[in-house]
């Protein structure tokens, strides 16, 4: 029977069909973290179990680490606690772990692909729902919680339900400073956040396979904020050439065979989904989010939506209460929103590609005044490659802050986080209430976007901007 890149993922980790619809996945891969991973050593501990293949799993410390400086003591008490808990754990159980203040550090979805750790054709977990990032490789990737990572670590498999499919064609070409975070906020309004619930998500088509490793990787991170749990891209010659050489990838004989491999992983031609959606990417102008939640968005060309418009009681309670938590009234332009702090990084779009954007925007010009702005690489590799090319010098002569790696205001554990009242363009993944700190207001966009808003000093078309002077 003609097989979905999902169904082969599966059928080839499939261990035992267990009742109840249930099924023993074998697990490849863990990327284990400072905030999901103390209860799960401590469970191995209670039980007397080791880790049991200690070279399938990546610790590093990302979610609640300080951006501003490395090296030295950790200011915040629960912060340095966690590092702390989290290197001690790993010598203890023979993981290995990529130090705070070393060259491998960084964000566990950017690190996994650079280091090669990611993989095609591979199963991979984190306790993290973001985990969907690593998809765009062509592996079966998905976020777990603090006990199943527990699991994972002392017997290399887990109990999951088979999802659905759902293919997500797009065609078409993006026009000029629209990206992928575009596209993935685009379709996540269209359908929904809870649109792809159930389903396992394959974007796919030429304009895919256009797109950079990089732009994949923000589509498919993006996939968990409309409900779906799998984002996947089958795996292709831009896929082969940037694993190529990557430090964890295969070398020699065993690469060779091991793209041969993936080469069949590509969802079959007359392969049946159990849903389908088509999008025209040249229809997409740059989006930015108005609400709560990352379906709240529109093009930047757009309104504040009216709640009374909606005849849904339910729908119209949720709307009006997204536009008093964000202090937006029905009608008004998203473009002239007055911000007060900019954030570069995440998961989502701190990668180099991202950075170069956003760079390229501010070169020349300054961030407007009473804008607080930083850049957050996702890694320290990204950080040491983007010096490399002169971006630092780019963003601090424009007047943002450089930093050191980590997940940062992405999400309110550490240091960098919104103060109440204050309104933030991001290039994070989610704008839920407090997300980014008690009170603060989160606009969702591109690196591009994110960008021009901090010279202009609130929510612009970047399509519009001035030249540089």
């Amino acid at each position: 029977m003609p097989s979905t890149l999902y169904d082969k993922l599966w059928d080839s980790h499939l261990v035992a069909d267990l009742p109840g619809g249930e099924a023993l996945l074998y697990i490849d891969r863990h990327l284990v973290h400072e905030v999901s991973s103390p209860q799960a050593f401590q469970a191995l501990r209670d039980a007397g179990r080791r880790v049991r293949r200690p070279e399938t799993h990546l610790a590093v410390a990302d979610h609640a680490v300080p951006t501003r400086a490395r090296g030295g003591t950790i200011a915040d008490p629960l912060a340095s606690a966690q590092v702390a808990e989290l290197e001690a754990n790993a010598a203890a159980f023979d993981v290995p772990y990529r130090r705070l203040d070393g060259e491998g550090q960084g964000i566990v979805h950017v690190i996994g692909p650079e280091a090669g750790f990611t993989l095609p054709g591979i199963t991979l977990v984190c306790g993290d729902s973001h985990t969907t990032t690593h998809g765009a490789f062509g592996a079966l990737a998905f976020g777990i919680g603090a006990s199943e990572c527990g699991t994972v670590m002392a017997a290399q498999c887990l109990k999951q339900t088979r999802a659905k499919t759902m293919r997500v064609e797009l065609t078409g070409t993006l026009s000029p400073h629209v990206t992928a975070k575009d596209v993935a906020l685009a379709l996540i309004a269209r359908i929904g956040g809870l649109g792809a619930a159930g389903h396992a998500v394959e974007y796919i088509g030429p304009a895919v396979s256009a797109m950079s490793m990089a732009a994949r990787m923000t589509l498919c991170n993006m996939t968990i904020e409309a409900g779906g749990r799998i984002g996947l891209v089958a795996p292709d010659e831009t896929t082969f050439a940037f694993l190529k050489g990557r430090a964890m990838a295969p070398q020699g004989a065993p690469w060779d065979q091991a793209v041969a491999y993936w080469r069949t992983l590509g969802s079959d031609p007359e392969a049946v989904f159990d849903k389908s959606v088509t999008l025209d990417l040249g229809e997409i102008a740059p989006q930015v989010s108005w609400g709560t939640a990352p379906d709240d968005s529109a093009p930047i060309t757009a309104r504040v939506p009216d709640p009374t418009t909606l005849a849904d009681p339910s729908a119209r309670a949720k709307m009006e209460k997204a536009l008093a938590y964000m202090g937006l009234s029905a009608g008004t332009a998203l473009s002239g929103i007055a911000i007060d702090r900019v954030f570069i990084g995440s998961c989502t779009n701190g990668r180099i590609e991202d950075l170069r954007a956003a760079a390229a925007i501010v070169a020349g010009r300054r961030v407007a005044p009473g804008v607080t702005a930083i850049v957050v690489p996702g890694s320290t590799a990204t950080k040491h490659q983007a010096e490399h090319e002169g971006l630092d010098a780019v963003f601090l002569a424009a007047g943002f802050e450089w930093r050191h790696a980590g997940c940062s205001m992405c999400v309110a554990m550490n240091d960098d986080r919104l103060l109440p009242g204050e309104r933030c363009a991001s290039t994070s993944n989610r704008n839920f209430e407090g997300r980014q700190g008690p009170g603060g207001c989160t606009h969702l966009m591109s690196p591009a976007m994110a960008a021009a808003a901090g010279i202009a000093g609130h929510l612009v078309d970047v399509r519009t901007l001035e030249p540089a002077r």
